[in-house]
């Protein structure tokens, strides 16, 4: 940049300075300047000169006064909601000023209610509520200042509208309160109202009470309480009032309750059977409880609507119980005592044992003629069932649940009968067993039997001394004391020696020596050994020949067949009984 540039500097800010000094600067005429404007130099009364103004002579404005504060007045200042009308009315002496309306400080919000006057000045309330009480206010606006009037109080009465009475608890009105007998309570009215209104207690009796509080407290109830409460709400500014009305139920401190059954005695497969919660308290909730359980209904156990009457269908022996009620209400509760039913059944199937103790059922029955008899008749019943016994061939009838029998005859035989019955159950029952008397063994005395016994001890005692004389005899035969060979004509045959060595080597001993002691056996019947005849015997008035013949029988030994050893010896010869070695 040169020179000539760098030297014009200066007049460029003058120049622009008096150029934006014209351009704020307003004319005289269009200056209002407020007479308490301590910014002003007064030269006359159509001249004002602002101190500092920077614009020029011609550019001074004139002198006004200041805006009045304007004044708010209303038609009246107290009101009924819902049935008059309230006008408010803004009055200022000055003149091209904006009216404003402030309600409770803040600018108000119009709406459909409101009538509103072409210059701001007059306000309209068609229809009061009871929204529209406060303070209201104008202000008078200008292009410089704001002027706003003092408040002005509109009051609004309402109510009493609709009634509500609480208890403690917070129950409202048109119900039904419950509360405990000799408890303390407090009734409270809750309503919407201006001025506040009077209260008038009304007690179910229609008595009124004296007090007008909002809140009636009674110490202690009773059942003279008991009925609808009324309390008359009333406003005098209104000239409105209304009732409210709650009812009031007294609660009894519950008392035990009884379960009552039909009878002492049921039978079961009877019914239906009815259980009652009998109790003297009204209005109170009943639970059943069966073995300390609630009891759940099913199709057997059915409760009442009212549930103070249970019903049993079908009654069966195991629905003993014990059954209790329970009856409460929200501030008390009582159970009864338990209650058992007695069910009465049977007799179910009858049984019959022998003795006292066996369990085991019998059909028939074998006994001895003379020998006793115990039988047992069983069967499940309550109340125990009664027994009768009945014999097929006796008119005799026995009572009792054991039938004995000290000796069987033959009367006794045949079929035997217990007949059990149970009188509450009106039920009777049959088993029968069929006895068998058989005759006695021997009909011989004692004596008998003893000489019997003693003939047989004998004839044993004659049967040991034949085979010790036979013994002896062998043992004093040629042909073992020479030692020579034997005799073959007195030589066995084979089958003789075959059987001679299977005899002896089942026992070694003689074979007469293995004889059983008696048993007392009569008339068992014995094989006899083949009789025979020596070649050289010759008949001698010393010796007789032995009759083996009247040999008594010899018991069989334990084991074997030692009878088989008689039918070998077939050779009658002497010798050859000789031959038999006792050692083999």
């Amino acid at each position: 940049m040169g020179p000539a540039d760098s030297g014009s500097r200066p007049w460029t800010g003058i120049l622009l300075s008096a150029s934006l000094l014209t351009a704020w600067c307003l004319p005289a005429a269009a200056q209002v300047i407020p007479r308490d404007n301590p910014l002003i130099t007064i030269q006359s009364e159509q001249e004002v000169v602002l101190v500092g103004n920077p614009c020029p002579p011609w550019t001074h404005g004139r002198l006004r006064d200041p805006l009045a504060k304007p004044t708010v007045s209303a038609s009246q200042n107290t009101v009924t909601e819902h049935r008059e009308m309230v006008t408010f009315y803004c009055d200022t002496v000055d003149v091209n000023v904006t009216i404003h309306w402030v309600f409770q400080n803040q600018p108000l919000v119009f709406n459909e209610r409101m009538l509103l006057s072409a210059d701001g000045k007059m306000l309209t309330l068609l229809t009061v509520q009871r929204e529209d009480s406060g303070t209201y206010q104008c202000e008078a606006w200008d292009a410089l200042e704001t002027q706003s009037s003092d408040t002005t109080f509109l009051e609004v009465n309402y109510g009493p509208d609709s009634i509500k009475i609480k208890w403690e608890p917070g129950v409202a009105s048109g119900e039904v309160v419950e509360v405990l007998e000799g408890s303390t309570v407090n009734f409270q009215v809750e309503t919407q109202s201006h001025p506040d209104p009077d209260y008038t207690w009304i007690f179910p009796n229609n008595y009124k009470l004296p007090t007008t509080m909002r809140t009636l407290t009674i110490d202690t109830v009773s059942r003279e309480h008991e009925g609808m409460f009324r309390c008359l709400v009333s406003n005098n500014a209104t000239l409105l009032s209304r009732l409210g009305a709650l009812t009031v139920r007294v609660l009894e401190k519950l008392t035990k309750p009884q379960v009552e059954a039909p009878s002492s005695d049921l039978v079961e497969n009877v019914g239906p059977v009815n259980l009652t919660c009998q109790t003297t308290h009204q209005r109170v909730q009943v639970q059943w409880f069966l073995g300390d359980q609630p009891l759940l209904p099913s199709e057997r156990l059915t409760l009442s609507d009212d549930n103070l009457t249970l019903v049993i269908h079908e009654l069966r022996r195991d629905d003993t119980g014990p059954y209790e009620c329970e009856i409460w209400h929200w501030g008390s509760r009582a159970r009864s005592d338990p209650l058992g039913l007695t069910i009465n059944y049977g007799p179910d199937r009858v049984d019959i044992t022998r003795g006292f103790s066996s369990s085991a059922v019998v059909g028939t029955i074998h006994e001895r003629l003379n020998s006793s008899l115990i039988l047992q008749c069983r069967a499940e019943s309550k109340p125990e069932a009664e027994y009768r016994w009945f014999l097929e061939h006796s008119t005799a009838v026995y009572v009792g649940k054991q039938l004995v029998i000290g000796a069987l005859t033959q009367e006794h035989k045949g079929v035997c009968s217990c007949r059990a019955s149970n009188s509450l159950t009106m039920v009777t029952r049959f088993a029968s067993v069929l006895i068998q008397v058989d005759p006695e063994p021997s009909s011989l005395s004692a004596g008998a039997i003893a000489g019997i016994v003693i003939g047989v001890l004998v004839g044993v005692a004659l049967v040991s001394g034949l085979g010790y004389f036979f013994y002896t005899r062998k043992a004093g035969c040629p042909s073992e004391r020479s030692g020579g060979s034997p005799n073959p004509e007195a030589t066995p045959p084979a089958s003789a020696r075959e059987h001679r060595t299977r005899s002896s080597s089942y026992k070694r001993s003689p074979v007469y020596d293995n004889i059983p002691e008696p048993r007392g056996q009569i008339g068992v019947k014995k094989k006899e050994p083949p009789s025979w005849t020596p070649r050289d015997y010759s008949p001698s008035p010393r010796k007789p020949p032995p009759k083996l013949a009247m040999h008594p029988p010899v018991p069989p030994p334990p084991r074997g067949d030692l009878e088989g050893s008689y039918e070998t010896l077939v050779n009658p010869e002497p010798d050859t009984y000789c031959q038999i070695n006792p050692s083999v």
